[in-house]
């Protein structure tokens, strides 16, 4: 089998209209951040045989390593395609834009990103930060959150959400922007530092080695992965004194997880806007991005031209499972596509399944725990004849 590997120099000097760019990670990961110009076709479609690319094309397949995307290279040249595997896939091509940006990155374009969240995003996405604020009481006076930051585009927003409101508050509250490194690869670690600088987001970051902790666990080894990190949250917050955690879930996190729970876990529960630590007196956590559309974060996200990460994991190359609430991305990515199917029936589905647990009759239901304690409906029933 001839040499495969193509660089990103060699790419940028062929005929962009004698290319196919394939990108064979799944959708999500696709929806996160692609190179411009390519389509996303998965792996397991290529190695199948059920898509085949157009002919006279040159292929060029990545992942985000270029790892994974060898196999789907060398399927297609046995097959008589002139294919060709990206070196380092997106997260070198990711780096290597990044560098550039840094030699072209000025005042103006830190400016250009900040009035977007004043002018064409503050409807959608500024307005509903505040609405949540307000609704759920997240902040108030002398707080000093920890506003935390895992590299991916909803975080980095949330920081920059903060940052504006700040400006505007009535009242004084601090913040630091706290960064986990939980083992992160290193360009996971360049990608978010990088980030940060462009977007004038002073990071404090501190290392753990929670990835390593988890690399044997067999048994939920992504849920054992939260837990572990939303500890360490909490304690390196409070240890600066901070007395909230901001994570940054969204709108249609909290519609899937209500899903999730009755689907797979036979409940109905929700993603709360805030919640009480139990385990480290004083503190709470918030979710300030609890009415924001994950479109709009994308939206925003695009048309400032920014490229985040998708998933910090080391340990797989489109990783999508791992998430500070312990749910698994494959079941998630099950219901986002679910939610899209209904979506074509009922329009107004997603607001339906988010006001279902604000319009919950405990007349009309069988049993509920509350503190600890189940309560079923037969307790009081001859009784309230």
């Amino acid at each position: 089998m001839p040499d495969l590997s193509l660089s990103l120099d060699q790419m940028k000097e062929l005929d962009e209209n004698e290319c196919l760019l394939i990108d064979v990670r799944d959708q999500t990961a696709y929806n996160h951040g692609f190179i411009p110009g390519a389509i996303q076709v998965d792996l397991e479609k290529i190695l199948e045989g059920e898509y085949v690319p157009p002919a006279g094309k040159k292929v060029i397949l990545y992942c985000l390593k270029g790892v994974i995307s060898v196999e789907a290279a060398e399927y297609l040249t046995q097959k008589g395609f002139e294919a060709y595997n990206l070196e380092g896939g997106y997260g070198k091509w990711l780096i290597s834009s990044m560098e550039k940006e840094k030699e072209e990155v000025s005042a103006v374009r830190l400016d250009e990103i900040e009035r977007s969240l004043r002018k064409k995003f503050h409807k959608n996405i500024f307005s509903r930060f505040a609405k949540a604020i307000n609704e759920y009481q997240l902040v108030k006076e002398h707080d000093k959150i920890a506003v935390c930051i895992s590299g991916g585009k909803d975080s980095m927003l949330m920081a920059k959400l903060f940052q504006e409101i700040r400006r505007h508050n009535k009242f004084p509250f601090e913040l630091v922007f706290l960064v986990m490194d939980p083992g992160y690869n290193g360009m996971n670690r360049e990608v978010i530092e990088n980030n940060a600088k462009l977007l004038n987001i002073p990071i404090t970051v501190f290392e753990t080695q929670i990835f390593d902790a988890v690399y044997d666990v067999e048994k939920s080894p992504c849920y054992l992965c939260a837990r572990m990190r939303r500890g360490y949250l909490y304690s390196k917050a409070k240890e600066l004194g901070c007395n909230k955690i901001a994570l940054g879930h969204h709108y249609d996190d909290v519609i899937e997880t209500i899903l999730m729970g009755m689907m797979y876990g036979g409940q109905i529960q929700t993603m709360m806007p805030k919640l009480h630590s139990t385990n480290f007196e004083g503190m709470e956590l918030i979710r300030p991005m609890y009415l924001i559309r994950e479109d709009d974060i994308k939206a925003w996200r695009d048309y400032n031209g920014l490229h985040f990460i998708q998933c910090a994991c080391r340990f797989t190359d489109t990783c999508t499972t791992c998430r500070t609430d312990g749910n698994t991305g494959s079941k998630r990515v099950e219901i986002k596509d679910l939610i899209k199917e209904l979506k074509k029936v009922n329009p107004y589905i997603e607001g339906n399944i988010f006001k279902s647990v604000e319009n919950v009759n405990l007349n009309t239901i069988i049993a509920y725990k509350e503190n600890g304690t189940v309560h079923h409906f037969l307790d009081e029933y001859d009784e309230n004849r």
